[in-house]
């Protein structure tokens, strides 16, 4: 392993469940792509799809506690183990350097969130298979004739701002709008301040 690769056969090794489609929401439509969700779901989560790491305290509390949420099976020593190695820069999953004391902070604030509640994740309407191997301007194509570009919202900007990112590409208005085919004005008309937020955090981490 380099050391800008991330250790994922110790998470494979050790069966973590690090993705998982929606298990109650149902589709409103299922092709040979993936899904659709005309109202969006939340329960769409895909860590580590793509080359960029964690860069902050923020993303890497998030992260780890996603990864309880799909491992309820693992006792806490067992989890605090896999928190451990993520958190530790050289297997590749942060970019910062982490103490023992920020570490036992971050797990303690892992170990206070309520997993009856599922974590934040905002909502996708389009769900690819893992290995469908479309490039990004083949699902953009895809979004285009699933929504159009009349009914665009935060939520389709938002799904082709993690397109880009799963694609390693650095989150630009442009870009956006080349993707859905409308103008850069309309973008930032639906450009809310979470979302400029959520891009600039997600270039972040290219």
């Amino acid at each position: 392993m380099s050391h800008y690769d991330r250790d994922m056969k110790y998470l494979n090794d050790k069966r973590i469940i690090y993705r998982r489609t929606p298990t109650t929401d149902k589709p409103t439509a299922t092709y040979e792509w993936g899904d659709f969700y005309e109202y969006g779901t939340h329960e769409y989560y895909a860590l580590f799809q793509s080359k960029a790491k964690i860069t902050t305290y923020r993303s890497l509390l998030w992260h780890l506690i996603v990864l309880w949420y799909l491992n309820l099976d693992l006792t806490q020593d067992e989890f605090k183990e896999v928190a451990w190695h993520m958190s530790q820069k050289e297997n590749g999953f942060v970019t910062f350097n982490i103490s023992e004391e920020l570490f036992n902070k971050v797990f303690y604030d892992v170990c206070i969130y309520d997993l009856e509640d599922a974590p934040k994740n905002k909502p996708r309407k389009l769900v690819f298979k893992e290995f469908s191997g479309l490039s990004f301007k083949e699902k953009m194509k895809i979004v285009g004739r699933m929504v159009g570009r009349n009914s665009i919202t935060a939520t389709e900007i938002y799904d082709t701002m993690l397109m880009l990112y799963d694609d390693n590409e650095k989150i630009t208005v442009a870009k956006i709008a080349d993707g859905l085919g409308c103008s850069t004005r309309t973008v930032y008309r639906h450009m809310t301040d979470e979302l400029k937020r959520e891009k600039n955090l997600l270039n972040k981490e290219l």
